[in-house]
């Protein structure tokens, strides 16, 4: 069987592949026609490129010239593309972004959502719409407490010691808490000013874009490691207990522009619980910064559900839920198998709004 597959990219090759293949067959242009229900011309045009054969056509040929179908679609789909897009100025970009597009499409059409998903994510809804309800009651000392809440939970997984209450102090009331570091502090300050950031960037409808996220590590990192906030890593980094290995310094930038385009692709496609969750776990198993990763991958996905109004989705810090949410990742991130994952932050969520709505009708 004829086999192309490494010349695939000469612009003459389909010609050539099925004259080679006809004569190598000894068959001539009239008994090609005749077996295909086709005019002699067609035959002749197609070995001279100026025409192009039907899909169709392309089966049959594939069929009776003994021609691998997998590398003749692939040469027929590669010329009906350039043939179409060849000379656009934006053809490349283009092209990346379809390829983006297929690669999700086909996954879906494998991966269906599981039952206890489609069940939490009901109920989810359902919550928020409840939520809906209340929106002539002034949230205004709800939202600043379950954002304080926030900022103490997400520090804690980082390894911040400080409690709730030291926490509110040193937010509110600007007081430093004895035998507790200055980074400590910052980290502290930082996260509810980059809380601060993404309610805004929601209640301004803007769209979200690599500049906001570089903004919002920026806002993590002022005055802990100043040279790096706001900049991608330029060292490899490794993740603590974890046998992830993120790419290499020199492939973030290119793996954080398919991010951006992943979520263009798929912002209006998926759950927006669902797509919070994928924000959170592919710029989590990237680690595009030095530092930070963790609270920023947070903050993207609280952004992300937000914007779709939901509620900030806080994962505790203690030591079970770490543990929970930790593995959840690592199995997304070492077995591609991110079904647990979507469904921690989903339960997160859901436990969120219950709170929130909990605390709103007292």
């Amino acid at each position: 069987m004829t086999k192309f597959v490494k010349t695939i990219f000469n612009p003459s090759l389909m010609k050539i592949l099925l004259k080679n293949a006809r004569e190598q067959k000894g068959l001539k242009t009239r008994e090609v026609a005749q077996k295909l229900g086709i005019d002699q011309a067609l035959i002749s045009k197609f070995e001279s490129g100026t025409r192009k054969p039907t899909k169709d056509q392309i089966i049959k040929l594939a069929s009776l010239l003994e021609i691998d179908f997998e590398t003749l679609m692939v040469i027929w789909l590669k010329e009906k593309i350039l043939y179409e897009i060849g000379q656009e100025e934006f053809a490349l970009k283009a092209l990346m972004v379809a390829e983006q597009e297929i690669k999700y499409n086909n996954s879906i059409s494998s991966k269906k959502i599981s039952s206890s998903l489609q069940k939490i994510l009901n109920e989810i809804d359902s919550l928020k719409s409840k939520l809906e309800t209340y929106k002539t009651v002034d949230t205004l000392k709800i939202n600043k407490t379950l954002a304080l809440e926030y900022t103490f939970e997400s520090n804690r997984i980082e390894g911040n010691t400080m409690t709730l209450h030291e926490t509110d102090l040193v937010i509110n009331e600007g007081l430093t808490i004895s035998g507790k570091s200055m980074r400590e502090h910052l980290e502290a300050i930082n996260h509810q000013e980059a809380i601060a950031f993404i309610k805004d960037f929601v209640q301004k409808n803007s769209i979200l874009n690599e500049r906001d996220l570089l903004t919002i590590h920026n806002l993590i990192l002022r005055g802990i490691i100043p040279q790096d906030a706001g900049r991608y890593r330029k060292i490899q980094v490794m993740i603590n207990e974890s046998t992830h290995v993120p790419p290499e310094p020199n492939l973030v930038p290119k793996e954080m522009e398919d991010f951006f385009v992943w979520y263009e692709i798929n912002k209006n496609k998926v759950h927006p619980v669902i797509l919070a969750a994928e924000m959170h776990e592919r710029i989590a198993s990237i680690q595009p910064f030095i530092d930070g990763n963790g609270r920023t991958s947070r903050l993207i996905m609280n952004l992300i559900l937000l914007q779709n109004g939901y509620v900030i989705a806080n994962i505790k810090g203690d030591y079970n839920s770490q543990t929970k949410y930790y593995k959840a990742l690592e199995t997304a991130q070492i077995k591609n198998n991110k079904e647990d994952f979507i469904l921690f932050i989903a339960e997160t969520e859901k436990e969120s709004l219950q709170h929130y709505i909990s605390t709103i009708s007292q």
